[in-house]
C-alpha cells in the first residue's frame, strides 16, 4: 500500500498492525468506533535515526512538514487540583499553553507536563504520544486547523512508526474539544 502523504517504503491499515503499536494505541484502534474507518488510519515504519523534524521531513517528504501535529500532555492547575489534557496542534506551531488552553481547562496555570507524567499516564514514549489511545477521561484540546487537513502525521505511540490519520478523525476521539487558535 501507497502512504496518503510522504515518501514510506511501508504503509499499512493500523488495524493490520496492531503489534507494531502500544497497548493504549492498539486498543483504541481496535474498539475504534468514529465515521472515519479505522482502515483509514495509516501505520508506517520509520527510523528514529531521522526523529529530528528538519531531518524526518528531509528524508521522508517535505511536505510532511505542513502536515505534522504534534500532541502535547499540559497539566492545568486551580485550587491545589491538577487536570492533565492532550494538545494537538500543527508543528509549525507552538501550542498556547498559557491563553487558549489554561482558559480551556478553566486553570490558573497550565504548563506542559513532566516526561514522567506525559509517559506514564499515557503508557506511550516521549516523542510518540498520539491522541489515539489517550485516557478517556482526558481533555484532548485540537486546533482547528489540524482538523481540517486530508490527512496527518502524528506519534504513534513509540518513537519508531508513525500514523498517518485522516484530519477529521480528531474531532470524533473520546473528549476532543476542536478550537480556532490553540496553536500559534
Amino acid at each position: 500500500m501507497r502512504a496518503p502523504i510522504g515518501d514510506f517504503d511501508t504503509a499499512t491499515p493500523a488495524p493490520d498492525c496492531l503489534d507494531e503499536l502500544t497497548a493504549p494505541v492498539a486498543d483504541a484502534v481496535r474498539h475504534w468506533s468514529g465515521a472515519v474507518p479505522a482502515e483509514q488510519i495509516i501505520y508506517v515504519e520509520t527510523d528514529p535515526q531521522w526523529a529530528d523534524t528538519a531531518v524526518f521531513v528531509e528524508h521522508y517528504g517535505r511536505g510532511l512538514l505542513e502536515r505534522s501535529a504534534n500532541c502535547v500532555v499540559v497539566a492545568g492547575k486551580r485550587g491545589g487540583e491538577t487536570t492533565l489534557a492532550a494538545c494537538l496542534a500543527l508543528s509549525t506551531t507552538k501550542v498556547d499553553v498559557n491563553g487558549v488552553v489554561r482558559r480551556q481547562l478553566s486553570a490558573r496555570k497550565a504548563s506542559f507536563a513532566s516526561m514522567d507524567t506525559a509517559t506514564g499516564e499515557t503508557g506511550m514514549e516521549y516523542g510518540g504520544i498520539t491522541p489515539i489511545g489517550l485516557p478517556r477521561d482526558w481533555p484532548l484540546l485540537v486546533d482547528s486547523a489540524v482538523v481540517d487537513l486530508p490527512y496527518v502525521l502524528v506519534g504513534s505511540g513509540r518513537r519508531r512508526g508513525k500514523l498517518l490519520v485522516p484530519g477529521k478523525a480528531f474531532a470524533q476521539l473520546p473528549g476532543a474539544v476542536v478550537l480556532e487558535g490553540l496553536g500559534v
